[in-house]
Protein backbone atom coordinates (compact mmCIF):
# COMPACT_ATOMS: atom_id res chain seq x y z
CA UNK A 1 0.00 0.00 0.00
CA UNK A 2 3.07 2.64 0.82
CA UNK A 3 4.66 1.69 -2.03
CA UNK A 4 1.42 2.53 -4.68
CA UNK A 5 1.24 5.99 -2.81
CA UNK A 6 4.78 6.64 -2.65
CA UNK A 7 4.66 6.87 -6.33
CA UNK A 8 2.99 10.21 -6.23
CA UNK A 9 4.14 13.51 -4.81
CA UNK A 10 3.21 14.28 -1.35
CA UNK A 11 1.39 17.34 -0.09
CA UNK A 12 2.70 19.08 3.00
CA UNK A 13 -0.92 17.40 4.55
CA UNK A 14 0.47 13.99 3.65
CA UNK A 15 4.05 14.29 4.56
CA UNK A 16 2.38 15.32 7.88
CA UNK A 17 0.36 12.33 8.06
CA UNK A 18 3.50 9.64 7.31
CA UNK A 19 5.64 11.30 9.93
CA UNK A 20 2.39 10.99 12.83
CA UNK A 21 0.98 8.35 11.04
CA UNK A 22 0.68 6.13 14.22
CA UNK A 23 -0.77 9.00 16.27
CA UNK A 24 -3.04 10.07 13.53
CA UNK A 25 -4.84 6.37 13.57
CA UNK A 26 -5.50 5.89 17.29
CA UNK A 27 -6.25 9.80 17.06
CA UNK A 28 -9.41 8.94 14.83
CA UNK A 29 -10.50 5.68 16.51
CA UNK A 30 -10.55 7.66 19.61
CA UNK A 31 -12.45 9.99 17.56
CA UNK A 32 -15.08 7.82 16.30
CA UNK A 33 -15.56 6.92 19.84
CA UNK A 34 -16.31 10.49 21.20
CA UNK A 35 -18.44 11.86 18.08
CA UNK A 36 -21.03 8.89 19.05
CA UNK A 37 -20.79 9.11 23.24
CA UNK A 38 -21.94 12.50 22.70
CA UNK A 39 -24.15 12.26 20.24
CA UNK A 40 -26.00 9.37 20.52
CA UNK A 41 -29.36 8.91 22.19
CA UNK A 42 -31.90 5.95 21.24
CA UNK A 43 -31.66 3.60 18.66
CA UNK A 44 -34.88 3.77 17.78
CA UNK A 45 -34.64 8.07 16.83
CA UNK A 46 -34.28 9.16 13.38
CA UNK A 47 -30.81 10.31 14.21
CA UNK A 48 -28.72 7.34 15.58
CA UNK A 49 -30.78 5.04 12.94
CA UNK A 50 -29.12 7.92 10.08
CA UNK A 51 -25.87 8.20 11.60
CA UNK A 52 -25.33 4.61 12.61
CA UNK A 53 -26.77 3.53 8.68
CA UNK A 54 -23.87 5.84 7.29
CA UNK A 55 -21.15 4.37 9.46
CA UNK A 56 -21.56 0.89 8.14
CA UNK A 57 -22.31 2.82 4.44
CA UNK A 58 -19.41 4.63 4.66
CA UNK A 59 -16.78 1.70 6.27
CA UNK A 60 -18.02 -0.60 3.32
CA UNK A 61 -17.46 2.00 0.80
CA UNK A 62 -14.07 2.41 2.11
CA UNK A 63 -13.08 -1.03 2.70
CA UNK A 64 -14.17 -1.56 -1.25
CA UNK A 65 -11.94 1.63 -1.92
CA UNK A 66 -8.94 1.00 -0.30
CA UNK A 67 -8.59 -2.83 -1.02
CA UNK A 68 -8.38 -1.57 -4.88
CA UNK A 69 -5.85 1.11 -4.66
CA UNK A 70 -2.56 -1.84 -4.83
CA UNK A 71 -4.32 -2.32 -8.13
CA UNK A 72 -3.95 1.15 -9.54
CA UNK A 73 -7.82 1.30 -10.10
CA UNK A 74 -7.85 4.63 -9.00
CA UNK A 75 -5.20 5.35 -11.01
CA UNK A 76 -5.57 9.52 -12.22
CA UNK A 77 -9.03 9.72 -10.68
CA UNK A 78 -9.84 11.83 -7.49
CA UNK A 79 -10.00 8.76 -4.96
CA UNK A 80 -6.11 8.52 -6.26
CA UNK A 81 -5.47 12.04 -4.64
CA UNK A 82 -6.98 11.09 -1.60
CA UNK A 83 -5.89 7.40 -1.04
CA UNK A 84 -3.24 8.45 1.83
CA UNK A 85 -6.09 8.92 4.03
CA UNK A 86 -8.20 5.94 3.97
CA UNK A 87 -6.88 4.30 6.95
CA UNK A 88 -7.95 7.02 8.28
CA UNK A 89 -11.68 6.71 7.68
CA UNK A 90 -11.71 3.12 7.67
CA UNK A 91 -9.95 3.93 11.52
CA UNK A 92 -12.64 6.39 12.43
CA UNK A 93 -15.70 4.17 11.01
CA UNK A 94 -14.19 1.15 13.17
CA UNK A 95 -14.16 3.14 16.46
CA UNK A 96 -17.32 5.28 15.79
CA UNK A 97 -19.78 1.70 15.37
CA UNK A 98 -17.59 0.07 18.36
CA UNK A 99 -17.87 2.92 20.42
CA UNK A 100 -22.01 3.27 19.66
CA UNK A 101 -22.20 -0.55 20.75
CA UNK A 102 -20.55 -0.23 23.74
CA UNK A 103 -22.67 2.94 24.67
CA UNK A 104 -25.48 0.55 24.10
CA UNK A 105 -24.73 -2.08 25.75
CA UNK A 106 -23.23 -0.27 28.90
CA UNK A 107 -26.79 0.82 29.59
CA UNK A 108 -27.67 -2.53 31.74
CA UNK A 109 -27.80 -1.63 35.35
CA UNK A 110 -25.76 -5.26 35.33
CA UNK A 111 -23.35 -6.64 33.00
CA UNK A 112 -23.03 -9.77 35.03
CA UNK A 113 -24.05 -12.76 32.53
CA UNK A 114 -22.70 -10.82 29.34
CA UNK A 115 -19.62 -9.05 31.12
CA UNK A 116 -17.72 -11.17 28.56
CA UNK A 117 -19.33 -10.03 25.24
CA UNK A 118 -19.51 -6.86 26.47
CA UNK A 119 -15.20 -6.77 27.29
CA UNK A 120 -14.90 -8.45 23.82
CA UNK A 121 -16.56 -4.99 22.38
CA UNK A 122 -14.13 -2.51 25.01
CA UNK A 123 -10.98 -4.73 24.00
CA UNK A 124 -11.77 -4.41 19.83
CA UNK A 125 -12.05 -0.18 20.33
CA UNK A 126 -9.08 -0.53 22.73
CA UNK A 127 -6.73 -2.60 20.50
CA UNK A 128 -5.01 0.07 18.91
CA UNK A 129 -1.83 -1.52 18.61
CA UNK A 130 -3.10 -3.97 16.92
CA UNK A 131 -5.40 -1.92 14.54
CA UNK A 132 -2.65 0.15 13.56
CA UNK A 133 -0.01 -1.84 12.37
CA UNK A 134 -2.83 -3.94 11.31
CA UNK A 135 -4.96 -2.27 9.39
CA UNK A 136 -3.91 -3.36 5.58
CA UNK A 137 -4.33 -6.90 6.74
CA UNK A 138 -7.16 -8.19 4.71
CA UNK A 139 -8.16 -10.92 7.18
CA UNK A 140 -8.53 -8.49 10.35
CA UNK A 141 -10.43 -5.91 7.97
CA UNK A 142 -12.70 -8.25 7.25
CA UNK A 143 -12.90 -10.16 10.43
CA UNK A 144 -13.78 -6.97 12.14
CA UNK A 145 -16.49 -6.11 9.68
CA UNK A 146 -18.17 -8.79 9.83
CA UNK A 147 -17.88 -8.75 14.34
CA UNK A 148 -19.18 -6.06 13.61
CA UNK A 149 -21.85 -5.69 11.02
CA UNK A 150 -23.95 -8.43 12.73
CA UNK A 151 -24.10 -6.09 15.83
CA UNK A 152 -25.39 -3.54 13.65
CA UNK A 153 -27.84 -5.46 12.19
CA UNK A 154 -29.10 -7.00 15.78
CA UNK A 155 -29.72 -3.58 16.64
CA UNK A 156 -31.21 -2.26 13.53
CA UNK A 157 -33.24 -4.95 12.31
CA UNK A 158 -35.20 -5.42 15.62
CA UNK A 159 -36.02 -1.77 15.20
CA UNK A 160 -37.78 -1.61 12.01
CA UNK A 161 -39.83 -5.41 12.66
CA UNK A 162 -40.72 -4.42 15.80
CA UNK A 163 -39.82 -7.49 17.28
CA UNK A 164 -37.30 -9.20 19.53
CA UNK A 165 -36.54 -13.06 19.44
CA UNK A 166 -33.86 -15.46 18.54
CA UNK A 167 -35.60 -15.94 14.99
CA UNK A 168 -34.93 -12.53 14.31
CA UNK A 169 -31.03 -12.79 15.18
CA UNK A 170 -30.37 -14.99 13.51
CA UNK A 171 -31.90 -13.11 10.47
CA UNK A 172 -29.59 -10.21 11.48
CA UNK A 173 -26.60 -12.69 11.71
CA UNK A 174 -27.43 -13.92 8.18
CA UNK A 175 -28.04 -10.60 6.43
CA UNK A 176 -24.64 -9.55 7.65
CA UNK A 177 -23.17 -12.65 6.56
CA UNK A 178 -24.45 -12.39 3.62
CA UNK A 179 -23.24 -8.92 2.88
CA UNK A 180 -19.75 -9.64 4.13
CA UNK A 181 -19.41 -12.27 1.68
CA UNK A 182 -21.08 -10.42 -1.05
CA UNK A 183 -18.30 -7.52 -0.09
CA UNK A 184 -15.28 -9.46 -0.28
CA UNK A 185 -16.31 -12.33 -3.61
CA UNK A 186 -16.84 -8.73 -5.21
CA UNK A 187 -13.52 -7.66 -3.98
CA UNK A 188 -11.25 -11.01 -4.39
CA UNK A 189 -12.80 -11.12 -8.13
CA UNK A 190 -12.12 -7.73 -9.35
CA UNK A 191 -7.95 -7.01 -7.17
CA UNK A 192 -5.22 -9.14 -8.24
CA UNK A 193 -3.59 -8.04 -4.91
CA UNK A 194 -6.02 -9.36 -2.56
CA UNK A 195 -6.28 -12.75 -4.75
CA UNK A 196 -2.45 -12.41 -4.33
CA UNK A 197 -2.31 -12.14 -0.43
CA UNK A 198 -5.26 -13.65 0.61
CA UNK A 199 -6.51 -17.02 0.49
CA UNK A 200 -9.68 -17.30 -0.19
CA UNK A 201 -10.60 -20.55 1.69
CA UNK A 202 -8.55 -19.64 4.74
CA UNK A 203 -10.68 -16.17 4.75
CA UNK A 204 -14.10 -17.95 4.08
CA UNK A 205 -13.05 -20.20 7.18
CA UNK A 206 -12.55 -17.16 9.26
CA UNK A 207 -15.75 -15.49 8.85
CA UNK A 208 -17.78 -18.54 9.30
CA UNK A 209 -15.96 -18.38 12.58
CA UNK A 210 -16.90 -15.55 13.50
CA UNK A 211 -20.33 -15.97 12.77
CA UNK A 212 -20.68 -19.17 14.38
CA UNK A 213 -18.57 -17.58 17.60
CA UNK A 214 -21.44 -14.58 17.96
CA UNK A 215 -24.55 -16.93 17.70
CA UNK A 216 -22.70 -19.07 20.50
CA UNK A 217 -22.64 -16.27 22.81
CA UNK A 218 -26.30 -15.43 22.02
CA UNK A 219 -27.45 -18.65 22.20
CA UNK A 220 -25.62 -19.28 25.88
CA UNK A 221 -27.34 -15.88 26.82
CA UNK A 222 -23.97 -14.12 26.95
CA UNK A 223 -24.77 -11.23 24.57
CA UNK A 224 -27.63 -8.68 26.12
CA UNK A 225 -31.04 -9.13 24.47
CA UNK A 226 -30.33 -5.42 22.29
CA UNK A 227 -32.41 -3.37 21.26
CA UNK A 228 -33.58 -3.65 24.70
CA UNK A 229 -31.69 -1.95 27.81
CA UNK A 230 -32.09 -2.10 31.49
CA UNK A 231 -31.56 1.79 32.63
CA UNK A 232 -32.34 1.72 36.22
CA UNK A 233 -32.45 -1.45 38.87
CA UNK A 234 -32.37 -1.59 41.92
CA UNK A 235 -33.54 -3.25 45.01
CA UNK A 236 -36.29 -1.20 47.18
CA UNK A 237 -38.13 -0.45 50.65
CA UNK A 238 -41.42 0.80 49.12
CA UNK A 239 -42.47 1.98 45.33
CA UNK A 240 -45.79 3.51 45.22
CA UNK A 241 -47.50 4.90 41.51
CA UNK A 242 -48.03 8.93 41.68
CA UNK A 243 -49.66 9.88 38.76
CA UNK A 244 -47.24 8.98 35.64
CA UNK A 245 -44.17 8.53 37.86
CA UNK A 246 -43.30 5.86 40.87
CA UNK A 247 -41.96 7.35 44.03
CA UNK A 248 -39.05 4.66 45.29
CA UNK A 249 -37.71 4.49 48.50
CA UNK A 250 -34.39 2.40 49.27
CA UNK A 251 -30.93 2.36 50.87
CA UNK A 252 -28.28 5.07 48.55
CA UNK A 253 -25.12 3.57 48.68
CA UNK A 254 -22.11 6.18 49.62
CA UNK A 255 -21.40 8.82 47.43
CA UNK A 256 -18.40 7.62 46.15
CA UNK A 257 -19.84 4.27 44.54
CA UNK A 258 -20.68 5.98 41.53
CA UNK A 259 -21.62 2.57 39.49
CA UNK A 260 -24.22 1.50 41.82
CA UNK A 261 -26.93 3.71 43.70
CA UNK A 262 -28.92 1.13 45.53
CA UNK A 263 -26.90 -0.20 48.73
CA UNK A 264 -26.42 -3.83 48.35
CA UNK A 265 -27.04 -4.89 52.01
CA UNK A 266 -31.03 -4.10 52.46
CA UNK A 267 -31.86 -4.20 56.31
CA UNK A 268 -35.27 -5.65 56.79
CA UNK A 269 -37.81 -4.30 59.52
CA UNK A 270 -39.98 -7.49 60.84
CA UNK A 271 -42.58 -8.94 57.98
CA UNK A 272 -41.49 -5.87 55.53
CA UNK A 273 -41.89 -7.00 51.92
CA UNK A 274 -38.97 -6.61 49.41
CA UNK A 275 -39.20 -4.72 45.98
CA UNK A 276 -37.01 -4.81 42.84
CA UNK A 277 -37.70 -1.59 40.63
CA UNK A 278 -36.94 -1.72 37.37
CA UNK A 279 -36.85 0.48 34.07
CA UNK A 280 -36.57 -1.02 30.73
CA UNK A 281 -35.61 0.81 27.64
CA UNK A 282 -37.29 -0.79 24.16
CA UNK A 283 -37.09 1.06 21.09
CA UNK A 284 -40.94 2.55 19.98
CA UNK A 285 -43.69 -0.29 19.31
CA UNK A 286 -41.59 -3.53 20.65
CA UNK A 287 -43.53 -5.07 23.13
CA UNK A 288 -42.20 -7.91 25.20
CA UNK A 289 -42.81 -9.86 28.57
CA UNK A 290 -40.30 -9.54 31.34
CA UNK A 291 -39.83 -11.23 34.05
CA UNK A 292 -38.02 -10.83 37.71
CA UNK A 293 -36.59 -14.38 38.95
CA UNK A 294 -36.03 -14.18 42.42
CA UNK A 295 -32.98 -16.31 43.60
CA UNK A 296 -32.03 -17.12 46.87
CA UNK A 297 -28.45 -18.77 47.80
CA UNK A 298 -27.95 -21.85 49.90
CA UNK A 299 -24.97 -21.71 52.02
CA UNK A 300 -25.05 -25.58 52.97
CA UNK A 301 -24.83 -26.60 49.69
CA UNK A 302 -23.19 -23.20 48.05
CA UNK A 303 -25.80 -23.27 45.72
CA UNK A 304 -27.84 -21.03 44.08
CA UNK A 305 -31.73 -21.82 43.34
CA UNK A 306 -34.77 -19.99 41.79
CA UNK A 307 -37.56 -19.03 44.64
CA UNK A 308 -40.22 -17.51 42.13
CA UNK A 309 -40.24 -16.42 38.37
CA UNK A 310 -42.66 -12.60 38.19
CA UNK A 311 -43.71 -11.14 34.98
CA UNK A 312 -44.97 -8.32 33.78
CA UNK A 313 -45.19 -7.00 30.50
CA UNK A 314 -42.91 -3.89 29.01
CA UNK A 315 -44.24 -1.41 25.51
CA UNK A 316 -41.38 0.63 24.02
CA UNK A 317 -41.15 3.89 23.22
CA UNK A 318 -40.12 6.26 26.62
CA UNK A 319 -36.92 7.79 26.76
CA UNK A 320 -36.47 6.92 30.72
CA UNK A 321 -37.06 3.48 30.21
CA UNK A 322 -40.78 1.13 30.73
CA UNK A 323 -41.22 1.17 34.83
CA UNK A 324 -42.25 -1.94 36.83
CA UNK A 325 -41.39 -3.43 40.16
CA UNK A 326 -41.74 -7.12 41.82
CA UNK A 327 -42.35 -7.61 45.37
CA UNK A 328 -41.93 -10.24 47.54
CA UNK A 329 -43.00 -10.85 51.63
CA UNK A 330 -41.95 -14.21 51.93
CA UNK A 331 -38.16 -13.82 51.75
CA UNK A 332 -35.76 -14.32 54.60
CA UNK A 333 -31.77 -12.99 55.31
CA UNK A 334 -29.02 -14.05 53.08
CA UNK A 335 -27.48 -13.44 49.38
CA UNK A 336 -30.35 -12.56 47.04
CA UNK A 337 -30.22 -12.17 43.48
CA UNK A 338 -32.68 -11.20 40.86
CA UNK A 339 -32.55 -12.07 37.14
CA UNK A 340 -33.98 -9.62 34.59
CA UNK A 341 -35.13 -11.68 31.85
CA UNK A 342 -36.90 -11.82 28.99
CA UNK A 343 -39.51 -14.60 27.79
CA UNK A 344 -36.90 -16.57 26.14
CA UNK A 345 -34.67 -16.08 29.55
CA UNK A 346 -32.00 -13.37 28.04
CA UNK A 347 -30.12 -11.29 30.43
CA UNK A 348 -31.39 -7.67 30.49
CA UNK A 349 -29.64 -7.23 34.07
CA UNK A 350 -28.65 -8.82 37.54
CA UNK A 351 -29.45 -7.08 40.72
CA UNK A 352 -27.20 -8.48 43.76
CA UNK A 353 -28.29 -7.89 47.54
CA UNK A 354 -27.91 -8.99 51.25
CA UNK A 355 -31.30 -9.38 53.92
CA UNK A 356 -30.38 -8.56 56.94
CA UNK A 357 -32.93 -8.53 59.79
CA UNK A 358 -33.01 -5.38 61.84
CA UNK A 359 -35.68 -4.05 64.59
CA UNK A 360 -37.31 -0.75 64.80
CA UNK A 361 -34.87 0.44 66.96
CA UNK A 362 -31.99 -0.12 63.63
CA UNK A 363 -34.09 1.01 61.15
CA UNK A 364 -32.00 2.07 57.82
CA UNK A 365 -31.81 5.45 56.58
CA UNK A 366 -34.17 5.63 53.41
CA UNK A 367 -34.00 7.66 50.09
CA UNK A 368 -36.70 8.51 47.60
CA UNK A 369 -36.27 9.28 44.25
CA UNK A 370 -39.25 9.68 41.71
CA UNK A 371 -38.98 7.66 38.29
Amino acid sequence: MKAVIARYQKSPLKAFVDRHEKYLLIAFFIGGFIFDSLTLGRIDRLYDLTILSSHMTLLTVCLYIFNRIPDGRWDRTLIQKYAHYFPLAIQFFFGALCSAYVVYFSRSVSLSKTLSFFVILVVLFFANELLKKRISNKYLQFGLYLFISITFFSFIIPVFVKAISPFIFVVSGLTSLGITLTLVLVIYRKSPSTREEVKLGRLLALLVGVYAFINCFYFFRLIPPVPLALNNGLVAHAVQKEGNEYEVTYEKDAWYVFWRSYRPVYERLPQEPVYIFTSIFAPTDIKKDIFHRWKAYNPQKEEWYTVEDISYPITGGRDGGYRGYTKKQNVWPGLWSVEVLTEEELVLGVIDFEIVAVDSTNAPRLHSTNF
